[in-house]
C-alpha cells in the first residue's frame, strides 16, 4: 500500500477521498475535527468554524438528534467522531450509550475558552 501523502491533490472519486482521510495520520485528521460556529460567534470571532474541544456546546444539525444541544463529552481522533451529552440510545440490555456524531453534522454555540493556545487562535488573523 502506498505511502500518505499530504500533498495530495484532491479528486472527484468519493472512493479516493474516503480513502485519503481514513489513511491519514493523526496530526492530519485532527483538521477534519472542526465544525461550523453559530451565527453569533461567527460575526464575534470573524471565522466560520473552528476546531472541537471537549467542554464546546453544540447543537446537532442532522439526523436522529437533530436540534439536540449538549456538551462534548469526548472526541476519538483516529475515528473523527464526537460524543455528545445527552445524545444516548437505550440498547435492547436496557443500558445507555452515548451516540458518536461525525464533526460536519455539528455547530459550536459556545466555546470553551480554558486553554490559552485556543484565545491565541481566535484572536489571530
Amino acid at each position: 500500500m502506498k505511502k500518505f501523502s499530504s500533498v495530495w491533490g484532491g479528486s472527484r472519486k468519493p472512493g479516493k477521498q474516503r480513502k485519503h482521510r481514513l489513511n491519514s495520520p493523526l496530526h492530519a485528521k485532527h483538521k477534519f475535527m472542526r465544525a461550523c460556529l453559530s451565527g453569533e460567534l461567527s460575526k464575534k470571532y470573524g471565522k466560520r468554524s473552528l476546531g472541537l474541544r471537549k467542554g464546546d456546546k453544540v447543537k446537532v444539525m442532522a439526523g436522529q438528534f437533530k436540534r439536540h444541544e449538549g456538551r462534548v463529552e469526548s472526541a476519538i481522533l483516529a475515528k473523527t467522531r464526537v460524543f455528545v451529552s445527552g445524545a444516548e440510545v437505550t440498547k435492547k440490555d436496557g443500558t445507555k450509550k452515548l451516540v458518536a456524531f461525525d464533526p460536519s453534522n455539528l455547530m459550536i454555540t459556545e466555546l470553551n475558552l480554558d486553554d490559552k493556545f485556543r484565545q491565541k487562535i481566535l484572536e489571530r488573523k
